[in-house]
């Protein structure tokens, strides 16, 4: 397996994408991005794991309070990027990040999602490792999901050649998965389930997997 600390130039070309545009509607209106696990912010953990995780770039795409998630969140050195359409669902996000990856010189884009803090650091690493093995020519083809007992999950990996499909698909709340569905065969998968847990904070009986304190 490569290590990103051993190919820091591929890994520049990987852009952390973080969908933290959601308002909660299950959760009473709740915007995820600011809900607190662990004395930190959602957004700010999962910004994090992905820097940890050895994305050296980091874009946040906002919808729900973004201002508020502005003024309140530690986001170091991230790009925050608005998308005016997050209630159409995480379709418009993911293509509001998408096109924010335009001209940066990036070859693939690494999302994880704002509301599945169980998975950390490792697991992005695990799924970037696993696209830079091939070495950076093969990134901008590149498709990568972390798995968990064999089924997708996040986090995944687009190469930029996915990119226009992929936004084209992106529709509603059902983001790349018909896209990935299409190209089963394509998909790198990489069993995550020893290192993370893809759970979702999408309830309010799923508060009571968030932590207090630190």
């Amino acid at each position: 397996m490569t290590d990103v600390h051993q190919a820091p130039e591929a890994a520049e070309k990987v852009v952390g994408l973080l969908l933290a545009a959601g308002g909660g509607r299950r959760l009473g209106g709740r915007p995820k991005a600011l809900l607190e696990d662990r004395g930190a912010l959602l957004v700010e953990r999962a910004a994090q794991a992905l820097r940890a995780g050895g994305c050296a770039r980091v874009h946040v795409v906002l919808g729900a309070a973004a201002e508020e998630v502005r003024a309140r969140a530690r986001l170091p050195d991230c790009v925050l990027v608005d998308s005016p359409d997050w209630r159409q669902g995480m379709g418009a996000s993911l293509r509001a990040g998408l096109a924010s990856l335009e001209g940066t010189g990036a070859e693939a884009a690494l999302v994880l999602l704002v509301d599945q803090p169980g998975i950390g650091a490792p697991a992005v690493r695990r799924v970037l490792e696993a696209a830079l093995a091939e070495g950076a020519r093969a990134l901008p083809g590149a498709l990568v999901s972390a798995a968990y007992a064999g089924a997708r999950g996040h986090p995944v990996l687009f190469g930029a050649a996915h990119w226009p499909g992929i936004a084209a698909d992106a529709v509603g709340d059902r983001g790349a998965r018909a896209y990935l569905k299409e190209r089963e065969a394509e998909v790198v998968r990489v069993e995550c389930g020893d290192l993370a847990d893809p759970y979702d904070i999408d309830t309010e009986a799923d508060l009571a997997r968030l932590r207090p304190g630190r």
